[in-house]
């Protein structure tokens, strides 16, 4: 989920090894041959063979045993964080700039540990970290880093907390090694033609990228699952791309139109990950994407006969070891009341649920069935009555939704509280019925009324056909919302309020109001609202200027896209849409500039986090683009961007789990943990990644992608949640494209 825009100051080089053993264990057990031979190698930790006892090793309670050559603790059960026991050594030295290797051998079945190289003193901050999954069995681990801090009073920990039930942690030759030279990353990108390993459209682009030293035009061959040769050609040099620092040339075989599975491109010696040629693969990607969000639903058992392999009991609904959302107080001070807040999705890898991320996921997938009439069956315990599945779905999160506003009679009634979430965060892997944390609510801001309003208001005309008592509900909390916004109009979730969740601040709601009184005004017609939407800024205003068109923080571009596609009697409506295709225009030209085809080109190359959604969303503007004019350039346009997302990238993966030959599968998540727990499942098939992160915030990525170039600034790993997570907005993005796609 993007939380706040800040950049963690540590800097990291980690590089786990377990995977090698052989090299593993060297980096273990440093010898003293390998210290002679490179004076500036100093370990930093004492007695980290438990040669000597376990002094000066400390552990939270209990005595830590010396047997064996290795140290073992008896961690309790019934513990709630990582941190609540631990075992480590204070007192470590750390130099700023210097490279550390962090290795030991531990053993501990089925548990995942947070090893850390951290302060022994308030704040307590962390300057490493890792999270190991252990065996029954002795293995042994290595890591190297960066330190970003001078310190004497450092500490080496194994945090071991979180489990439910006791168990035994024992660890051996644990060294810290300083002046180590630092280890480099470098991702496997395969062949050198990159396509869109999903498919292409018969009648759509069909476009790839060449990456290769070569500045003249090279012999390409399109060939078909038996080898023939069916479409020839040669390519298109570009230069040195700067989203990639590659060289490379773009190929188009957007000619040929025969359906087929396993075609491959074959260029400058490099034969491309299979591909097909066909629609049939987004017409399951439509329905995998918005199936996604039953398994993200809280309040409610996720069945094993509707989800094989992802059934778990219902969260989060005050059943031990939960606290439960059905009685959920305020954090202190903030209110006086209860609310019952069952139900909604998990906004991303995390147990929180936030109106703001909320809103604009629920705006898309409205937008996708508005515009497409999507009647994808997405086998949920709603399916086979008279609602569409994809309705039945999103009104899952639209009670949420309602539950989240102030009741009236107390302070601040109709606003609504911006989020709900732990008091602390918990660590990974953590299945929703296992948290046993106290549920929060956070204060009412102004952004997530307005949200509320929105969407509120767009649900009363689409359910009004399916379920008129709830259109009418919806109404009335989205007028009464708009009014308390109007009231409150400079509430903001602050930056600072990020413990236990994200915190999604925002204090610029101009957008959101633009955005509410458009959607009141398109479902009533009423007076008050166009008045309202006619005297903002905001309507006569370029809001497609961004590298982004719109997300959850920025939604005036929502707004604009209904206002110009939807049916309304409001003046001035052609120009609506005239500003809709020159913000289409705009990202037309960009993605023509881009040698990978992605309409996406943010200021500096700094690529955001969340990127993939970005370029979606952009995608979404240049597809309504196409609804407005009816020109094929927009079409197509909108069409390559999905290229980008399916493979056609630096990386050369899909980011969508279970699309394209290599694709994301480790996403950031509590839940979709099998890196972890090879007992838990990885994301279901059509879960969308984050993707490139330039500010690559969370310490793993660090370690890894210290100075990457913006595409490569990702990577598919459960610990880089600020390059990998899933939220609920990005696969509305992706939900919204696959059904234009399929249509």
């Amino acid at each position: 989920m993007i939380r706040t825009a800040v950049v963690l100051a540590t800097t990291l080089l980690l590089v786990p090894v377990t995977a090698q053993a052989a090299n593993a264990q060297a980096a273990n057990a440093q010898t003293a041959d390998a210290r002679a031979a490179n004076a500036d190698e100093v370990e930093q930790i004492v007695n980290g063979g438990f040669d000597n006892g376990a002094a000066p090793w400390w552990a939270s309670s209990g005595a830590i045993t010396v047997a064996g050559g290795q140290a073992c603790v008896d961690v309790p059960g019934g513990t709630v964080n990582k941190w609540d026991f631990s075992i480590g050594q204070n007192d470590i030295d750390l130099v700023a700039g210097e490279n550390y290797r962090y290795s030991f051998t531990a053993t501990g079945a089925g548990h995942v540990v947070r090893a850390i190289v951290g302060g022994s003193a308030a704040p307590y901050d962390t300057y490493f970290e890792a999270s190991p999954g252990l065996t029954a069995d002795a293995q042994p681990y290595a890591y190297t880093f960066t330190s970003a801090v001078t310190t004497g009073q450092a500490q080496v920990a194994f945090q071991l907390g979180g489990s439910p039930d006791p168990w035994t942690f024992c660890v051996d030759d644990a060294s810290l090694l300083g002046g180590v030279p630092p280890e480099v990353y470098v991702p496997d990108t395969g062949p050198r033609v990159r396509v869109n390993q999903v498919g292409y459209l018969p009648d759509g682009p069909k476009k790839a990228t060449l990456v290769t030293d070569a500045t003249t035009a090279l012999p390409w061959q399109l060939r078909n699952a038996a080898g023939k040769v069916v479409k020839s050609g040669r390519s298109t040099p570009r230069g040195v791309d700067v989203s990639s620092g590659q060289n490379v040339h773009s190929i188009d075989f957007s000619g040929y139109r025969v359906r087929g599975a396993g075609y491959t491109l074959v260029a400058d010696g490099e034969t491309s990950r299979p591909f097909d040629v066909d629609t049939a693969a987004y017409r399951q990607l439509r329905t995998d994407s918005l199936k996604f969000f039953y398994t993200q639903r809280s309040g409610i058992e996720i069945r094993e006969d509707l989800r094989p392999g992802y059934a778990r009991p219902a969260g989060h609904v005050d059943v031990a070891p939960n606290l439960g959302d059905g009685a959920v107080p305020c954090q202190p001070g903030v209110c006086d009341y209860t609310l019952d807040v069952t139900g909604g999705w998990y906004d991303a890898g995390d147990h929180g649920k936030y109106v703001v991320n909320g809103g604009i996921s629920v705006w898309q997938v409205l937008s996708a069935y508005e515009r497409f009439g999507v009647k994808s069956e997405l086998a949920i315990p709603e399916s086979g009555n008279a609602t569409p599945d994809v309705l039945d779905e999103v009104r899952w999160e639209l009670d949420f939704l309602l539950k989240m506003q102030v009741p009236a009679g107390h302070a601040y009634a109709g606003m609504a509280h911006h989020k709900i979430h732990d008091a602390a965060w918990t660590g990974l892997p953590l299945l929703p019925h296992l948290d046993p944390q106290q549920r929060e609510l956070h204060p009412v801001s102004t952004a997530a009324t307005l949200n509320l309003a929105a969407t509120a208001a767009q649900a009363a005309r689409v359910y009004r056909r399916f379920d008129p008592a709830f259109a009418a509900k919806a109404l009335a909390a989205a007028r009464t919302a708009f009014t308390a916004a109007r009231a409150n109009p400079a509430l903001y979730a602050p930056e600072s309020d990020g413990i236990g969740g994200g915190a999604y601040n925002d204090s610029k709601v101009d957008d959101d109001f633009y955005w509410a009184a458009a959607e009141l005004y398109l479902t009533t017609g009423e007076r008050s609202y166009q008045d309202f939407l006619l005297a903002s800024p905001l309507h006569t205003a370029d809001v497609f200027t961004g590298a982004g068109a719109f997300d959850w923080a920025s939604t005036a571009a929502a707004a604009r896209l209904d206002l110009a596609v939807l049916p309304s009697r409001l003046p001035g409506r052609a120009q609506i849409r005239d500003s809709v295709v020159r913000g289409a225009a705009h990202y037309l030209a960009i993605q023509r500039n881009q040698p990978y085809g992605v309409p996406y080109a943010p200021a500096n190359n700094a690529w955001d986090w969340g990127s993939n959604s970005a370029v979606l969303n952009n995608a979404q503007v240049l597809a309504t683009a196409y609804d407005l004019t009816g020109r094929s350039a927009f079409r197509d346009a909108a069409l390559e961007t999905m290229d980008y997302v399916l493979g056609r990238n630096a990386l050369n993966q899909s980011y969508v789990t279970g699309y394209g030959e290599v694709s994301s599968q480790n996403q950031h998540s509590r839940w979709y943990a099998h890196e972890l727990d090879a007992t838990l499942p990885h994301p279901p098939n059509g879960s969308l990644a984050g993707g490139a992160n330039s500010s690559i915030q969370d310490p793993y990525a660090q370690s890894k992608l210290t100075g990457c170039v913006a595409q490569f600034c990702y990577i598919d790993d459960i610990q880089s949640w600020s390059t990998n997570e899933l939220t609920i907005n990005w696969n509305s993005a992706l939900a919204w494209m696959a059904a234009f796609t399929a249509s």
